[in-house]
This record gives structure tokens, C-alpha cells and sequence, in this order.
């Protein structure tokens, strides 16, 4: 019965929950759609479930008081959301929307909580991820204050291409700008530098990376490390993109 749980998932930390655990864990689940702009969590608001995503991708994003915001984070089928419900605390200060639609199964986060203070592997895995979602916001930080706009927004794709199948992207100019802190012109010059070193090809509400290979080398250190550390924590995604 748990091989045959393993291979319904393509969750990633569903994938690679110890066979007991994960029969046990998942029959508690249920299967949901997610549209994009979907709001899952909204800040200082408990949440009612926690979600763990199959397809699709989930911005993390954090606003000052004046209203400015940034995304910190971004999470598809390598994790779930929220951390907090791991680390037992009841509110974050976080934003997480949809990004790009997609499906994901969801637990109520009392049931959650229950599941990880019977199960020690259940608890010490979900921790290492929240672990690595850290990591991936602290390069992020990072990347927004060391690196020039055209590397930020070829890191982001990468990690975009990461979570999804093909190489194909849905996103408009306008998303873009939000999740790259940034006004819209310079997402548009920073497209059209991609573009003209043939990388990608940017159309109407979609990207689509013609050279990965090519996109590494021009996003330099601004990928890369949090990648590695996920796959130390937690191990490699099924299916990541080789072109």
C-alpha cells in the first residue's frame, strides 16, 4: 500500500516521506484546484490548512506598512506552505498567493499539528524543508541587493523552470515587476537582454527558456546554492527540466 501512495505523488516531500509515514499521513489529505492569484494565506491570519502543491507555484511575499512588497520566496511541488504550521507557531507576517495556477493536497493544520507529534520522521523531515525555504530567501535577499536586475530575473526563471514541467512559464511584465521589486520598464529591459543573448523568449503572459544551460552561466552565483542545499536537505526533484 505505500509504494502505491509514493507513486500517486508528485510532490516532492510527499515523495520522500518514509513509506509508513506517508500511509499513514496520506489518507488525511485532500486533493484541491488552485487559480492563480489565489490567495492561500494572508498576513498575521491563521491558516486553516496547509497545502502541499503537486503543480503550479506559490509566491511567499512580505509588504512594509506603506504598502511596498517584495517576493521572498517561491514554492511548487518541491514543498508546501506554511512553514509555520511545522515550527508551531499560529501566524506569519507573509502573504502567499498563487503565482501560477496549479493542483495541491491539502490538511487541516490541527490535523497537521497532530500528524508531526505522533510521527518523528514526519516532523523531522517537514523540518528540514523549512529549513530550506529559509535558505532560499536568504539568497534571495541576497541576489536583491548584490546582483543587477537581468541576473535576479534569470535566477527567477530558473527557479520558475525548477517547479514546473517543459519550459514554458506563465507570467505577465506585470507580475514580474512585483516579484522583482521593480518597476515594469525594467522587467521589459531586463526580458529584452535575455531575449537578445537568445536565453529565452518572452510572448504575451508567457516565458520560455530556449537555452537553461546558457541562463545558468548568465545568472552566475545568483543560482544555484540554495538549489544545492535543498537537495542536501531534502533530495532532487522528480522531473527537473534538462534543456
Amino acid at each position: 500500500m505505500a509504494n502505491v501512495w509514493q507513486g500517486r505523488f508528485r510532490n516532492n516531500l510527499l515523495r520522500r516521506l518514509p513509506e509508513t509515514s506517508l500511509e499513514r499521513f496520506a489518507a488525511r489529505l485532500e486533493r484541491i484546484e488552485l487559480s492563480r492569484s489565489c490567495q492561500l494565506s494572508s498576513p498575521h491570519q491563521p491558516m486553516e490548512h496547509a497545502y502541499f502543491f503537486e503543480s503550479g507555484i506559490a509566491s511567499v511575499v512580505v509588504r512594509s506598512p506603506e504598502g511596498q512588497h517584495s517576493e521572498i520566496g517561491i514554492i511548487g511541488r518541491d514543498g508546501m506552505c506554511p512553514t509555520s504550521a511545522i515550527l508551531d507557531v499560529d501566524t506569519d507576517p507573509f502573504s502567499i498567493l498563487m503565482q501560477m495556477h496549479g493542483d495541491a493536497y491539502r490538511i487541516p493544520v490541527p490535523v497537521l499539528k497532530a500528524v508531526l507529534s505522533e510521527d518523528f520522521e514526519v516532523r523531522r523531515h517537514f523540518a528540514r524543508y523549512a529549513q530550506a525555504l529559509a535558505v532560499q530567501q536568504a539568497y534571495t535577499a541576497l541576489s536583491n541587493a548584490a546582483h543587477q536586475i537581468d541576473e535576479r530575473l534569470a535566477r527567477w526563471i530558473l527557479m520558475c523552470q525548477d517547479r514546473v514541467d517543459g519550459a514554458d512559464i506563465s507570467l505577465t511584465h506585470e507580475f514580474l515587476s512585483v516579484m522583482l521589486a521593480v518597476r515594469r520598464p525594467s522587467v521589459t529591459t531586463a526580458l529584452h537582454v535575455l531575449e537578445g543573448k537568445k536565453l529565452i523568449y518572452s510572448g504575451r503572459g508567457v516565458v520560455s527558456v530556449r537555452d537553461r544551460a546558457g541562463l545558468e552561466a548568465f545568472a552566475h552565483d545568483a543560482y544555484g546554492e540554495c538549489e544545492k542545499e535543498y537537495e542536501r536537505l531534502i533530495g532532487t526533484v522528480v522531473s527537473r527540466p534538462a534543456n
